[in-house]
């Protein structure tokens, strides 16, 4: 099962990849990968590591960001998380 996360750094991943008219294969071989490896990615059958985020980052010149740009606190479900209470009692 595919995480909605994973969805949007996929499509951006492949957009990015596309508008500088790269190969699934020349990304691939930029970063140590196969070209199935990244159709993988682009088609979130499989997670990116930070490592693997970080290379492709660097071999399609944009901040690590980039993939996350448009992302927003909701899941795919809609349901909003609460933001983590660190040091301070919450009262009833």
């Amino acid at each position: 099962m595919n995480d909605g996360v994973d969805i949007v750094v996929g499509r951006r991943l492949k957009a990015r990849r596309r508008l500088l008219g790269m190969t699934q294969k020349g990304l691939g071989a930029s970063c140590g990968v196969t070209f199935q490896q990244i159709q993988k990615y682009e088609c979130a059958v499989s997670r990116l590591s930070a490592a693997m985020l970080w290379k492709l980052a660097c071999a399609l010149d944009v901040d690590i960001s980039y993939f996350f740009s448009g992302l927003t606190r909701e899941s795919e479900t809609g349901e909003k998380r609460r933001p983590a209470l660190v040091g301070v009692a919450a009262s009833f």
